[in-house]
């Protein structure tokens, strides 16, 4: 299982990511242009001494992702109309999430194998970035059964 990022802007909000996925077994995909640099501090204050533990790959651009993409894609988008609750995770799947500010464009959309929301009361814009990958991960691995023991 990988979560991956499309051009996130907020340092603190991968670090979490990176975090998480450390503790929970699951790599980190980075998908580049990012709106911080990678020497930010507060990717460092939210990752803590975790990154270590992490698989982490950057990825210079979409095409460069793509191009290492061999498994399904499931896009956690607001505009997708499947509860991510509905949706049968495989242990290879990779878990994408677009920018804190644009979210995923339409090419990027157009990719995924399954679109995926997490419900939210109505008037609601957004979740967090990092809340939305650690809810998606936490179902995905209760599914495949790959949270470590």
């Amino acid at each position: 299982m990988r979560v991956a990022l499309f051009q996130p802007d907020i340092a603190g909000n991968v670090g979490t990511i990176i975090r998480t996925a450390a503790c929970l077994g699951a790599g980190v995909d980075l998908i580049e242009p990012m709106g911080f640099a990678w020497s930010d501090r507060a990717l460092a204050r939210a990752g803590m001494d975790y990154a270590d533990g992490a698989v982490v790959a950057r990825h210079a651009d979409w095409a460069a992702f793509e191009a290492q993409v061999a498994t399904r894609l499931i896009l956690f988008t607001t505009r997708a109309q499947a509860r991510y609750d509905t949706v049968s995770f495989a242990p290879d799947d990779i878990l994408l999430f677009g920018s804190e500010g644009a979210g995923a464009p339409d090419f990027v959309h157009a990719r995924a194998d399954i679109l995926a929301r997490i419900p939210m009361r109505a008037g609601m814009r957004s979740l967090n970035l990092a809340v939305s990958a650690g809810i998606a991960l936490a179902e995905a691995l209760r599914q495949t059964k790959g949270f470590p023991e």
